[in-house]
């Protein structure tokens, strides 16, 4: 919905049409204000008393202002029992109730996560304090149920408010919240209405209001509705604030649109709104996320330059970008450089650098870095040992590994269960089952609760070393747990049940399969083994119509697959076809799909098996998958691939 400047004359904006024909949100104007004050209490009031053991608080005479205090500051430490008792007593002594006493008692709900008391002492206020009401405490309420994240419940209580008989007209703090709950709820076009609605009512919208909005609309990708409110929040006005500028800023990095973030920087200059450190650590990430790790390196010395403080947020997203581009050594240097202005790396800079290191086999860097850490004074958790013990075990190191765990148990620090799925993995890659299996059941010693990954692990190597038997018990135990397996638990089953011959209970697993969740849906790897047991039995017809299965579901074949296919028509068949017609056909059904990326996988195969496609073949790809001046590039590619 486009935002427009025409106003909806707009009486309510509840979800509902009429928001007292449920009584539980608006009774408690009525049936809610028969509760008395006892249930607050657990004895009689104690006039006299509260004033005698009060001195801690000052010096206090039974009067008015006397009462005031003792509410605000039994409120303030959440004492509700004895507040209440101070509200009997002014009930009592016919004591004047102002709001302000209500406003601080809301607060102290607020702190003490009890909207819903908030919500029922408003509705009492009037008949039972008769105090009056006014915006001021209508916005203190609804902000306590925002700030507990009850935002359904805020519009209603703002409908049985606004809409009802309270004569209570919101203000631009209402309108601010109300729009943040509905675009926290996603209603962001309902957010827009409320938006239009508010000059009507009277109310010009604030920076705030603006902000709000443009956060929500960024929120649903709708980064351009949110620009064109920034014009018009000036043709209004309405100065934009840093706040302003970051939140689009934030919206256009998220989107990768760097080129719109310079021109929305230089505005903001132009505005006389100086970037903060939330400005440069959001265009820094945006940066990284495009790879651009240099440009954010540079820009990172220019927030340095400008005197505003980089923190552990800036430096984590530089060093992580670092590490994700294969640069862990340019991270180390970063460090160092951070280091020397006085800035030190936390213990998540460290893992990241560590990890990187090991995965770039830097194994004797990541181990320096380890040993300047603990020199430095900067105590490892569980992320440090983690990323540690799982960089020494892809070295094949696991004994040192070990000997790390065993210090991290030492020095009070508990493993995670990626720490013990990584050595567990280690050893059955290393082909000691035996270790693996000890190393389990100190896990479960440990208290360390295995989850999904842990599991799939434990399977998949217990099948790659040939003990079906104890992998079923395994899988059994798995699910007597409530745990569902994931796709690499299942992949491990069923290729542990096709090594053993089981090619029909593997196809049984396979078909549970597909009616699990997503993240346990078959993968390339799943049908892969499945393709080369069928093909393996000479069942090639059965492996076929799994491939068209593979198809329907949105799965393409990979090199793996072909190969399979390859193989299996040259050896299984009599005469062996060389399988061009096979995978040319392929590379057809996949274009009519629209699947362009898979197809030209499996030219890139074609071509490297020395079988060409045809040549009606070539001229459906190549156009959908580059524009024609870029043909011959690709065409280039596939042949240097080939020969080169």
């Amino acid at each position: 919905m486009p935002i427009t400047k025409s106003s909806l004359n707009l009486k309510k904006i509840s979800l509902i049409r009429n928001p007292c024909e449920f009584p539980y949100f608006c009774g408690f104007f009525s049936i809610r204000s028969k509760t008395t004050l006892t249930q607050y209490e657990s004895d009689a009031p104690i006039p006299d008393q509260i004033f005698k053991l009060a001195a801690q608080m000052g010096s206090y005479k039974s009067g008015d202002s006397t009462f005031y205090s003792l509410i605000e500051n039994y409120a303030n430490s959440c004492d509700f029992r004895t507040l209440f008792q101070v509200f009997d007593r002014m009930k009592r002594e016919r004591r004047v109730f102002i709001e302000k006493n209500f406003i601080v008692v809301f607060r102290a709900y607020g702190k003490a996560h009890l909207p819903e008391k908030a919500i029922e002492l408003f509705g009492r206020m009037v008949d039972e304090f008769q105090c009056r009401r006014t915006v001021r405490s209508f916005n203190s309420v609804l902000n306590v149920v925002i700030q507990e994240g009850l935002f359904y419940r805020a519009l209603e209580f703002y409908d049985c408010v606004v809409g009802g008989k309270t004569s209570i007209s919101p203000n631009v703090l209402s309108f601010n919240l109300i729009v943040k709950a509905m675009c926290k709820l996603g209603l962001v076009d309902r957010a827009i209405e409320v938006f239009r609605e508010m000059p009507v009512q009277k109310c010009e919208p604030d920076v705030f209001t603006y902000c709000t909005l443009m956060d929500g609309l960024c929120k649903e990708d709708r980064i351009d509705e949110a620009v064109l409110l920034l014009d018009e929040m000036q043709i209004e006005g309405c100065f934009p604030s840093s706040v302003t500028f970051n939140v689009l800023i934030n919206g256009l990095c998220k989107k990768g649109d760097m080129a719109r973030v310079t021109k929305l920087v230089d505005n903001m200059f132009l505005k006389g709104c100086v970037p903060n450190e939330v400005t440069y650590n959001t265009i820094i990430n945006g940066l990284c996320l495009k790879g651009k790790l240099d440009k954010a390196v540079s820009l990172l010395e220019r927030m340095v330059a400008s005197k505003c403080v980089p923190n552990d947020v800036t430096y984590g997203t530089l060093i992580n970008g670092l590490v994700k581009q294969g640069r862990s050594v340019d991270g180390v240097r970063l460090l160092s450089s951070l280091e020397e202005r006085g800035h030190h790396g936390n213990e998540y800079v460290y893992s990241a650098l560590v990890s990187g290191l090991f995965k770039e086999g830097k194994s004797e860097e990541a181990m320096g870095l380890w040993k300047k850490m603990v020199e430095k004074g900067c105590q490892p958790n569980v992320v440090v040992y983690s990323a540690l013990t799982d960089g020494l075990r892809r070295e094949g190191k696991l004994d040192e590994a070990k000997e790390i765990l065993c210090e991290m148990v030492n020095k009070g620090c508990t493993p995670n269960t990626f720490t013990y799925s990584s050595l567990i993995k280690g050893f059955f890659k290393m082909g000691n089952s035996q270790k693996a299996i000890q190393l389990w059941k100190e896990m479960a010693k440990n208290n360390c609760m295995p989850n999904e990954i842990c599991y799939s692990v434990l399977i998949n190597g217990l099948c790659e070393d040939g003990k079906l038997r104890e992998a079923l018990m395994v899988w059994a135990h798995m699910l007597g747990h409530g745990l569902r397996p994931d796709v690499v638990a299942y992949s491990s089953m069923i290729h542990g049940l096709c090594n053993a011959g089981s090619v029909e209970l593997g196809l049984k697993l396979f078909n549970g399969m597909l009616c699990q969740e997503s993240d346990s849906q078959p993968d390339v790897v799943t049908y892969n083994i499945l393709l080369r047991a069928l093909c393996k039995q000479n069942s090639i017809s059965h492996a076929i119509d799994l491939l068209n299965s593979m198809l329907d579901q949105g799965c393409d074949p990979d090199l793996v697959t072909c190969n399979i296919f390859l193989s299996a028509l040259s050896e299984k068949l009599n005469p062996p076809q060389d399988g061009r017609e096979f995978l040319d056909e392929l590379v057809v059904r996949l274009h009519k799909w629209q699947r362009i990326v898979g197809a030209a996988k499996i030219i890139e195969v074609m071509l490297q098996k020395f079988l060409p496609p045809k040549a009606s073949t070539w001229e459906r790809v190549i156009p959908e998958l580059c524009k024609p001046k870029k043909v011959r590039a690709i065409i280039d590619r596939c042949w240097n691939s080939l020969f080169f």
